[in-house]
């Protein structure tokens, strides 16, 4: 893998987790790291005709989860290269095809745009579990789910969007499936693991969403969809969440 790493910058987390990448996975585009001084920039992959660029702020690079970061946005990479439904089929179309028709608050847009990355993120985990323990993540989504409930930001933004100042319970509780899927989904925690408990109290600041149908849709995303099964869950998992409030 061509990794290039900025001057001045960490390079142990970039070239630890290349180097595991590596192992099971290529990317055969470069890879460019680009440090970002804002430590509330969260960690994103861009995708370009000649590169990739892995965003990532200063503040999350130096951090205990920076390789675990890394690793989530190769994987992302990957799914993009391989073509991956997930990563190539267009949001605004889906989203265009599931509200045709309805009015649709502003707010609740921006969310169903934030519940299409977390369809993306649970692909791209697929390859990250596979790379690495889920330790580190299961203890990061309970930290950030935790922040999001209590309504206080996050101390290092990720790829991983659990949590935001002044975080709107509906989207909240969808988050909160979003973390439960990802763990079941991956055999990463027991029953009585806090995040369970985490996500009963997002349910109860957000009635009118379904909890335990999120976490079904989220679980069951099959492994190597179509293109026009990938739409169709996307549409789906859209028209239930504009109308659930």
């Amino acid at each position: 893998m061509d990794i290039r790493l900025p001057e001045g910058g960490p390079a142990e987390p970039f070239l630890g987790a290349a180097e595991l990448f590596e192992t099971e996975h290529d990317i055969g585009l470069p890879v460019h790291v680009r440090l970002r001084e804002d430590p509330d920039e969260r960690t994103w992959a861009g995708h370009y005709d000649e590169r990739h660029v892995l965003n990532i702020s200063r503040q999350a690079a130096t951090s205990a989860m920076a390789r675990e970061l890394t690793l989530h946005e190769l994987s992302h990479m990957a799914r993009y290269e391989e073509r991956h439904p997930s990563h190539h089929q267009s949001t605004r179309e889906a989203i265009f095809l599931g509200l045709a028709g309805k009015s649709v608050e502003r707010r609740k847009l921006s969310h169903v745009y934030q519940l299409a990355n977390h369809m993306k993120d649970i692909y791209a985990d697929d390859i990250t579990l596979s790379l690495a323990p889920g330790t580190k993540l299961v203890t990061f989504l309970e930290s950030r789910l935790a922040a999001a409930i209590a309504d206080r930001p996050p101390a290092v933004p990720t790829g991983w969007q659990l949590a935001s100042p002044n975080a709107d319970p509906e989207i909240t509780a969808v988050n909160a499936a979003f973390a439960l899927a990802l763990v079941e989904r991956h055999d990463l925690v027991g029953d009585d693991h806090r995040l369970y408990d985490l996500a009963h109290a997002a349910a109860d600041d957000a009635p009118e969403v379904s909890i335990h149908q999120f976490v079904d849709a989220f679980r069951s995303l099959e492994a190597d969809p179509t293109e026009s099964e990938y739409r169709k869950a996307l549409v789906e998992m859209t028209r239930a969440y504009v109308g659930s409030g």
